[in-house]
């Protein structure tokens, strides 16, 4: 394993979290990883369990300083992530990049890689505003439905992660072909990848009339980037 160290999520990046290859395309900003975490609604996690390596996609929140991740009690890969070191990447998919030739085909995206040691919140005041935060993250309803209980409390398994390593990468932009392909008469270019909320779909079973809050209801017709982003004091 390479040094630990720390870049404090816009800082020098540590030895682990440096991007060796496409190095123009990192980012180490602040805002620029930031950014990328507020836009993403799925990250997959990294552990390393008895069995082998196990990667998950899983719900996440943040509060500028530290990542959550929430899970069953008995979740596997949650469990085995307490008191280790995890890695966690959030992955925005922005379009597929046709080259010339296929050797140069790409994608343009927008990456954030988080390493660290990952902790069980146990005290009841820090898991509840650790769910509020992974909830309202995704969109912020949590105001408005029935608050968790002890039941619900007691089932559920919640990681903090501090964002002190993390890297962003992002690729924008047209093909990089070769300058004898680019005279040839082949089709070169970007088709853009959009993905966007449609109006909510009441539950078949919904018996009180009940209309969607206006925090559902108002996400219709915008992506994931233009979704209002909660309070994260």
């Amino acid at each position: 394993m390479a040094e630990q160290g720390s870049n404090d999520c816009g800082g020098a990046p540590s030895a682990r979290t440096r991007v060796r290859r496409g190095v123009p395309r990192a980012r180490y900003g602040r805002d620029d990883i930031l950014g990328i975490l507020d836009a993403g609604m799925i990250a997959h996690v990294g552990v390393t369990t008895p069995e082998g390596p196990l990667v998950l996609p899983m719900a996440y929140g943040h509060d500028r300083e530290r990542l959550y991740l929430h899970g069953a009690a008995a979740n596997h890969l949650l469990g085995t992530g307490d008191g280790h070191e995890v890695c966690v990447t959030v992955t925005h998919l922005d379009g597929l990049v046709m080259a010339r030739t296929p050797f140069h085909n790409s994608m343009n995206y927008r990456s954030v890689v988080v390493r660290g040691l990952a902790t069980r919140i146990d005290d009841e005041a820090g898991k509840r505003r650790a769910l509020k935060l992974v909830t309202d993250h995704v969109v912020a309803n949590w105001d408005s439905v029935r608050p968790p209980s002890q039941t619900d409390l007691r089932k559920t398994l919640v990681l903090e992660l501090p964002l002190t390593e993390a890297s962003a990468k992002v690729r924008t932009g047209d093909p990089v072909d070769e300058p004898d392909d680019i005279a040839g008469p082949w089709w070169a270019g970007v088709v853009p990848i959009t993905s966007r909320f449609e109006p909510p779909v009441a539950s078949a079973d919904l018996i009180s009339g009940a209309e969607p809050p206006e925090s559902i209801a108002d996400m219709a017709g915008h992506t994931p980037d233009e979704r209002p982003q909660p309070d994260r004091g």
